[in-house]
This record gives C-alpha cells, structure tokens and sequence, in this order.
C-alpha cells in the first residue's frame, strides 16, 4: 500500500523536542548534619555546596504536553583540604533517576531535580554594580 506522496515519514512517531532549560536546579545531602539543601544553578556558571562546586552546561527537558525526561550535563569539582581543585566527576545526570550519575563524595552528595526557565536566584549577569 502506497502513501500519498510516496513518503513514509507520516507513520513515523513524533518526537518530543528537548528544551533547553537557563536553570538547573539541584539537591544536596551534607551526610554530617543530615541537612538536604536545594539550590539553583544558571547554565555556566558555579555554585559551591561545602567542598563541592557545581556546574550545568545544559539542562534538558520536554514541553508540558509530553512526559518529562530531564537530564542536564554536569561537572562537580571538590576544594580539597589543601586547597585544590579536583574534578570529581562529569556527565549526565538524570532527575527521574537520581541514585544513577549522581555525585557521591564522603561528605556531600549532590543530584539533579529539574530544570526551569526562571529562577529566584538573580542571574549572575543581572546582579547590581558595586558602588565604589
């Protein structure tokens, strides 16, 4: 049976769009106090939890009319007691798995919550000058 057109592309299903997300949002434990910390994070920039600083370079999701799969592209650096920097891990991490991918260290661990377009936090570009 032929389509009209001759194309097979109409039985196809369609595929939901990743959206790109400005805001990843993200959880932490500090393993010591028992104390789970939410934060928000702007794509490219860092955020410091204890020794841990968080970095998205993306934060995918899918519109409201599909089923969301959010996943964001992340690195975690740790500030060790002698003050260096030494990445701890890169890669995805996926909201509605968060035991998979997440950043687990001796003391914090950190995992992906979702992605939004807007946030409280002011955008690093929007903070007001310093006076001098």
């Amino acid at each position: 049976m032929a389509l009209a057109g001759g194309s097979l592309s109409a039985i196809e299903p369609a595929r939901a769009a990743r959206m790109e997300n400005p805001v990843a949002v993200f959880s932490g434990i500090d393993k010591i106090t028992g104390r789970i910390t939410t934060f928000d994070v702007y794509i490219d920039e860092t955020v410091q939890f204890g020794a841990l600083q968080v970095t998205p370079k993306v934060c995918y999701s899918r519109d409201d009319t599909e089923a969301q799969k959010i996943d964001a592209f992340v690195e975690v650096e740790e500030i060790t007691l002698d003050r260096k920097i030494r990445r701890i891990f890169t890669g995805w991490m996926f909201a509605d798995s968060p035991g998979l991918n997440a950043v687990e260290h001796p003391i914090y661990d950190v995992w992906l919550k979702e992605c939004k377009q807007t946030s409280d936090v002011p955008a690093p570009d929007a903070q007001p000058a310093q006076e001098q």
